[in-house]
């Protein structure tokens, strides 16, 4: 049974399956986010000691075990907004086919744990992860750069998945950093920025240098704003 307000899909392509789990890693410890019905968590199983599925679901997560007799998995029915990773022990990679709707969310929480993961692979909106690693910046994808190296992983046709949804999906790859490139306080110039995302940098920040004043938010990286919060 899907529940659709949760936003659930699933992917049953063994061959994509296998990439995700691939593309993760290997090791002690593999936190899975929204396992649903265990199809990446038996990818996981073969390639990780221990998985830690994470399942909002009640139902699927006290069904999740019953498929995996034996086997070192651990659910917890949990919403993963709420999940406290300071009781994770490290090394530890995180995989999951994340719901669209709370994508930005999870990111970030993933990105602001006290004991960062070692690599994480999340199947998201093709649209999202694409956006993220664009040249062109969004709040979003500024955050991301800042506390990680993002790249693109395999689109993931809609088709593939069931139900299916009504756009196509992609996995993001995600290398966490050891510390933020810059730190927090360059958000402030960043929203200042994003408040009016179509207009020129003059219209929304004060006594911008004039090299940047004709520009658009989405035009500059990190090092750009970094530069303007220096000097304004």
């Amino acid at each position: 049974m899907v529940n659709k307000s949760l936003g659930q899909h699933w992917l049953k392509n063994r061959a994509i399956l296998d990439e995700i789990a691939d593309l993760t890693g290997s090791g002690a410890l593999c936190i899975e986010i929204g396992p649903g019905l265990g199809t990446l968590t038996s990818s996981l199983l073969k390639r990780f000691e221990k998985v830690l599925a994470i399942e909002f679901d009640a139902k699927l997560a006290a069904n999740l075990p019953k498929s995996f007799p034996g086997k070192n998995l651990e659910v917890k029915n949990e919403d993963i907004l709420k999940f406290d990773f300071s009781t994770v022990p490290t090394p530890y990679f995180v995989a999951g086919n994340i719901p669209y709707y709370i994508t930005s969310p999870i990111v970030e929480k993933l990105l602001l744990a006290p004991n960062l993961p070692e690599r994480i692979v999340l199947l998201m909106q093709k649209e999202v992860a694409e956006r993220i690693c664009d040249d062109k910046e969004s709040m979003l994808s500024l955050f991301v750069k800042n506390r990680a190296v993002p790249s693109l992983g395999p689109v993931v046709l809609r088709s593939e998945f069931e139900p299916a949804p009504k756009v196509d999906s992609q996995v993001l790859i995600l290398e966490p950093l050891e510390a933020p490139k810059y730190p927090d306080e360059i958000f402030k110039i960043i929203k200042m920025a994003f408040r009016n995302p179509r207009k020129k940098l003059k219209h929304s920040i004060p006594n911008i240098p004039e090299k940047y004043a004709n520009l658009r938010p989405e035009n500059l990286h990190l090092d750009d704003y970094y530069a303007i919060m220096s000097l304004c």
